[in-house]
């Protein structure tokens, strides 16, 4: 799947709703409620944007949960780089014997797990995985059929949706796979297009330099929209699902879903003057003072100095990775309502429409 040129799948979606989700990474719950909480039904087109393996608990349960789903012709996925195992079954190759097993233990789980685990094998650092692969093939059939059926880039009269990104000055059935899956950093490429071309695989708040927010960003003028919600990635992260009224409506909107306690706040608070995200790629900080619950740090690159919660830090040492983390005083009024991420000893982490930060008052 990474080296042949990318599938592309051509839909017409005349006057239906449009629901798009990307980067479930086997988090079936969020998945599951989220889809309630959009009222999904067979009136809809559901796109399932890539990356709805791995990560999360659930690989095996979600990739029959999708199947199931696209059985009736109304919800269509689309391949991420966390989707092509079947890569791990038609290639018998010394890639795979030799990663797979360290990749499976690192993670702790996956599709290739489940469906060994399903079978009663136990994922140890002895396993032969190429003793497994007749088996897994006979037994998966139909999972590994779905999974090489699936294209890489979804096409209607509007909107294109993929994974990671396409460039709009190659054919996309002249880009491989791999390229459309695993575009890195897709909304800082100077790109526009002429229709809408949805994607996820970078978390949307790592675009965001000083502050946290998990919502899409929908940019109108280069018809670029990025989806991904961080959800299993990110401690505060949530699983979008973005909804297109019909297909060439630009009245385009979102909904959320996270899992975390709400709560109303008490007493307003203003905005902090200054705020920095120190985030994954860029996480190496000093520990200036170490505490039992917080602890005073400097980020590495930017000399910026923040407090951090101790738990966050990777490590006893004074160089360290972290967590991510922001220091944002969040801007609230008396009666918002926020979601409960991390309650402390001096005030909560909390996320109010999609922005993540720090409350100090009193919630009820």
């Amino acid at each position: 799947m990474w080296r042949e040129n990318a599938r592309v799948k051509k839909l017409d979606i005349p006057d239906r709703r449009i629901i798009a989700v990307s980067d479930i990474h086997a988090n079936l719950p969020y998945f599951k409620a989220l889809l309630d909480k959009v009222g999904f039904c067979d009136d809809d087109v559901l796109i399932i944007d890539g990356d709805f393996l791995e990560k999360g608990g659930h690989s095996l349960e979600t990739l029959r949960f999708a199947m199931r789903l696209c059985e009736n012709g109304s919800c269509h996925a689309v391949c991420g780089n966390c989707d092509g195992w079947s890569d791990a079954v038609d290639n018998e190759d010394e890639f795979w014997s030799t990663k797979i097993v360290d990749y499976m233990l690192y993670r702790g789980g996956g599709l290739i797990w489940d469906m060994l685990t399903e079978q009663g094998v136990e994922v140890t650092r002895e396993l032969a995985f190429a003793h497994y692969v007749p088996m897994l093939r006979e037994k998966y059939a139909a999972e590994f059929d779905f999974i090489r059926a699936l294209p890489h880039i979804i096409e209607t009269e509007h909107c294109i949706f993929v994974h990671g990104g396409i460039k709009p000055d190659v054919p996309m059935t002249d880009m491989t796979g791999g390229e459309c899956m695993k575009f890195d950093n897709f909304r800082s490429t100077p790109y526009s297009f002429d229709k809408w071309v949805v994607v996820g695989h970078w978390p949307v708040m790592l675009y965001h330099e000083n502050y946290v927010c998990a919502n899409p960003i929908i940019d109108r003028d280069r018809k670029i929209i990025s989806i991904d919600g961080g959800c299993v990635l990110k401690d505060d992260g949530q699983l979008n699902a973005l909804i297109i009224p019909c297909d060439g409506s630009d009245d385009i909107g979102f909904v959320p879903y996270d899992p975390f306690p709400v709560r109303t706040v008490k007493t307003a608070q203003e905005k902090s003057d200054k705020s920095y995200y120190i985030r994954w790629g860029d996480n190496e900080v000093q520990v200036l003072e170490r505490g039992e619950e917080f602890s005073l740090c400097r980020h590495l690159r930017t000399g910026y100095e923040m407090q951090i919660l101790t738990k966050y830090l990777y490590g006893d040492a004074e160089i360290c990775k972290c967590n991510d983390s922001t220091d944002l005083t969040l801007p609230l009024s008396a009666g918002d309502k926020v979601s409960v991420i991390e309650t402390t000893s001096r005030g909560y982490l909390v996320k109010h429409e999609g922005v993540s930060g720090w409350y100090w008052g009193e919630l009820i």
